[in-house]
């Protein structure tokens, strides 16, 4: 099928593109781009005037709930939601129920995605037995079997000498980690950020060296062993700093924040609001400033939506006992754009953070991503149509997630998503 887009305004940071063009799409990929008016015959032609096209997103965090917790959210579900949010990549992490430890379940879950055959899944195995921090998993029939790097997801390893031996054996074979700096010790049971807000809360708090004791740990066994790693969902301002440092000396480190912490701060908790209940805890304004300096200047990689899904019965406890997460895929174009807006960034460098930045990290973690997150010619036509003036109200109506526990309830947000096109097929509209 060909298919011809007039007069869009046309987006690709991946190549410093930001023009109005013609986009032609044959057989699935991008065939060219120009000026085109009756050079081409398509078998549909859509005038995009006063719209955008953009490659797809490329959502480094985001879990879909299966197999385990279906009563929280679905494939189905949460597949509808990413292309409601125009995202064609997702990276998921490995803490399903049971964990993706064993081979025979990630080619189950990519079994039941293929039904649907409209967003590139990339799996993370699990790096230890049932995520226990123990035995390493069989990481070369894992990767054999679809995965694309390993992860602790949210637990730590406690085990310093099995980290260590994790990262020997991935090194070795050209594997990628791609863990959470938190020191067990360190953040114990806490549910909040420590400072004196938590404290007046009655809250238990995180110290911010629960991440930078860890990255250091981390950074010290990869200066000794090698290999990429990717930090994920950096938190504070000394982890900014230190991930700076790191890669400063040469190490293969890629990193990447969450929109909750791109946006948010601990004040925002207000009285006990759940919606707030996130992890990592939302910190302060100066590391909110830092995750923002780090991101516009390249110190971290990319922003990911950090789609974890809780149903109500998660959210409506007690905040230390309710569930950590939020629903996030819907809104990471509008709150990576909104980040542009607050900090008078151009588009390009912005989006590249959701689009060639994050796919560049799947290139990193080993993955031949054949064009993933460009518009460039021969690339897979993996694309958004977006109408940046527009506004929405983030609410439970105008949201597609099985969940919608979101600490953006309420906010007015930019960027509409007005279709998404998977290897040059329509495979989301908005319905008028």
């Amino acid at each position: 099928m060909s298919l011809l887009l007039k007069n869009a305004r046309v987006i690709d940071p991946a190549n410093r593109m930001d023009q109005v063009a013609d986009v032609f799409v044959r057989d699935g990929k991008v065939a060219t781009i120009g000026a085109l008016q009756g050079r081409v015959n398509a078998a549909l032609e859509v005038d995009l005037a006063g719209k955008a096209v953009l490659p797809g997103l490329t959502d480094l965090a985001a879990r879909l709930r299966e197999p385990g917790f279906e009563y929280r959210a679905t494939l189905e579900s949460e597949l509808e939601a990413a292309m409601a949010g125009g995202i064609t990549n997702l990276v998921l992490p490995p803490d399903t129920d049971p964990p993706l430890d064993e081979p025979g379940l990630v080619e189950m879950l990519k079994h039941r995605a293929r039904q649907f055959d409209h967003v590139n899944l990339f799996p993370l195995g699990a790096m230890t037995v049932g995520l226990q921090g123990e035995v390493i998993t069989e990481m070369a029939e894992l990767t054999e079997a679809g995965c694309i790097g390993f992860s602790q997801a949210d637990r730590p390893v406690v085990d310093s000498n099995v980290l260590l031996r994790a990262m020997q054996y991935a090194h070795s074979f050209g594997y990628s980690l791609w863990l959470r700096a938190q020191d067990p010790w360190l953040s114990g049971t806490g549910v909040a950020a420590s400072g004196p807000y938590a404290a007046r809360l009655g809250l238990s708090g995180v110290p911010e060296q629960a991440e930078t004791v860890a990255l250091h740990t981390l950074f010290e066994l990869q200066r000794a062993v090698g290999g990429h790693l990717h930090i994920c969902r950096l938190s504070s301002a000394a982890g900014v700093e230190l991930v700076r440092a790191a890669k400063a000396r040469g190490l293969p480190v890629t990193c990447d924040v969450s929109i909750n912490s791109l946006h948010l701060i601990d004040l925002d908790i207000g009285f006990f609001d759940t919606s707030y209940r996130l992890d990592p805890p939302l910190r302060g304004q100066r590391d909110r400033h830092a995750l923002r300096q780090g991101l516009a200047d390249g110190t971290i990689d990319a922003i990911c939506s950090d789609h974890t899904p809780v149903d109500d019965d998660g959210k409506q406890l007690p905040f230390a006992d309710a569930e950590a997460g939020a629903t996030g895929l819907e809104l990471l174009l509008s709150m990576t754009l909104k980040w542009a807006q607050q900090d008078n960034l151009d588009l390009l460098t912005a989006l590249a953070r959701v689009t060639a930045n994050p796919a560049g990290v799947l290139q990193q973690s080993g993955l031949q991503a054949d064009g993933q997150g460009t518009l460039g010619i021969g690339a897979p036509a993996d694309m958004v149509i977006v109408d940046l003036e527009d506004h929405w109200v983030v609410s439970r109506e105008t949201l597609i997630s099985q969940s919608c526990h979101t600490p953006f309830l309420g906010l007015e947000v930019p960027g509409r998503v007005l279709a998404t096109i998977a290897r040059g097929r329509v495979v989301w509209e908005r319905k008028a």
